[in-house]
């Protein structure tokens, strides 16, 4: 399949059918080391809208903190700068969105995104706990960031543009435009520092967003519905996680 990555053919060695061993699984022989997790455009699309984001996050920190505003000073240039990086960040997703081929990985994954399982809400239910849950690609815990973010996105736009053309609003909107921007902002600066953070302590699912590839080891334990889509093998499912009794004393 084309999202596997096969051992090298690099002739028979021990345990190789090849080789004449009985007792070689020829079906283990030919299990994939790694799977092709993100293709080019996801990748791409994803360190643009990160630039973004960066750029978006420091111009507000500047534009919102007086002691760091005097101290960078020229605020016109860094509110220009954050108003054309805001307007700027829905168009790599819109773009890769309607991309033929460049964005087929894209797409098919906005269509995981958006579908939960059973076992997607046992594991929310148990925050994650319940190892017996099998997910698919994404976690609940992606689901819920990658539609909260995508929402902020529009809400920020549109609030944005009202505070950057207020003469053509009502006062009421600029004000409530001001205050759902700024709260907006806030959330958004947790989520983001929330997601950077278990990035950063995921190697594998990190190196995955610059290579495109991740082990096959990692898609079992952590996706097995994905790793059996993409491999077509069957595993086994765990136990059920059984509750604590109670103790009475």
């Amino acid at each position: 399949m084309a999202g596997m990555i096969r051992p090298s053919d690099a002739g028979p060695g021990p345990g190789d059918p090849a080789a004449g061993d009985p007792a070689s699984d020829a079906p283990a022989a030919r299990a994939p080391v790694a799977l092709t997790r993100f293709d080019r455009g996801e990748r791409v699309l994803h360190w643009a809208n990160a630039s973004l984001f960066a750029v978006l996050m420091l111009t507000a920190v500047c534009l919102y903190v007086p002691a760091l505003s005097e101290h960078v000073g020229r605020r016109g240039f860094v509110k220009t700068v954050h108003v054309y990086a805001g307007l700027a960040l829905p168009v790599p997703l819109l773009v890769t969105l309607v991309a033929g081929r460049w964005g087929s990985a894209f797409r098919a994954d906005v269509g995981r995104l958006n579908r939960w399982s059973p076992d997607d809400r046992r594991w929310l239910r148990s925050r994650g706990r319940d190892r017996s849950a099998r997910l698919g690609k994404f976690n609940p815990g992606q689901k819920l960031n990658a539609a909260f973010t995508f929402g902020a996105i529009f809400v920020m736009l549109g609030t944005g543009s009202i505070m950057r053309w207020p003469d053509w609003w009502a006062v009421s909107w600029r004000t409530g435009a001001t205050f759902v921007h700024d709260w907006v902002f806030l959330a958004l600066a947790v989520a983001i520092t929330g997601h950077v953070v278990l990035a950063t302590s995921d190697r594998d699912s990190l190196s995955s967003m610059v290579r495109g590839s991740i082990p096959a080891a990692w898609a079992r334990r952590h996706a097995p519905r994905w790793y059996e889509e993409e491999t077509g093998e069957r595993l086994d499912r765990p136990a059920p996680r059984r509750a604590r009794p109670v103790r009475r004393g």
